[in-house]
């Protein structure tokens, strides 16, 4: 009896030791052939087809926005930090107006979110577009990062500046320079 707990106790301990850390085998992670990435990713179709149908039921496209620099700003009601962000992208607008900019507050909250928007928009005072994005805008802007707000400012031709996520003091001047930038392209 006493052999055999002489020879366990040694491969018990050697069996608790920890496992070795992971090794990357490449710098482009891919889960079931989807790249795994808060980057924006490639468009499925071109950006200017890309849709969103506003609170009275129209559909638009980012292609009728041609040669304005545009904000899509993704957030919902539940949201603090799109709460706060939304007096900074009012300002924005007003700076600006709407032939040089226009700002779209697309909703990405679901369903039990929409019913909530018409007094949310009161009580923030909500000065530009309030739209829900088709799925193909939504992945490629926010990739595969579900975190709100997520913030893209777009230049007079299209072409993504910047995509910005959450909201603070540091957020709100990368968003000015960004818009300064797609502005004077």
């Amino acid at each position: 009896m006493k052999l055999i707990l002489i020879l366990t106790i040694p491969l018990l301990v050697l069996s608790c030791r920890p496992a070795a850390a992971p090794v990357a085998i490449s710098n482009q992670p891919i889960v079931n052939g989807v790249p795994q990435t808060n980057l924006p990713l490639p468009p499925k179709k071109p950006v200017k087809e890309m849709t969103w149908v506003t609170t009275d039921g129209q559909t638009a496209t980012f292609g009728s926005l041609a040669g304005k620099v545009v904000i899509l700003d993704f957030w919902a009601t539940y949201c603090p930090p799109c709460r706060d962000e939304i007096p900074h992208l009012n300002q924005i607008q007003a700076k600006y107006g709407t032939d040089k900019l226009q700002v779209i507050g697309l909703n990405v909250g679901g369903d039990d979110d929409r019913p909530k928007i018409p007094a949310f928009a009161k009580r923030f005072s909500i000065s530009y577009p309030i739209a829900f994005p088709e799925d193909d805008l939504l992945e490629f802007v926010s990739g595969n990062d579900d975190r709100i707000p997520q913030t893209a400012v777009f230049d007079r031709n299209g072409k993504m500046i910047t995509k910005i996520v959450g909201f603070d003091d540091n957020v709100k001047r990368q968003l000015d320079a960004a818009v300064e930038t797609a502005l004077s392209n």
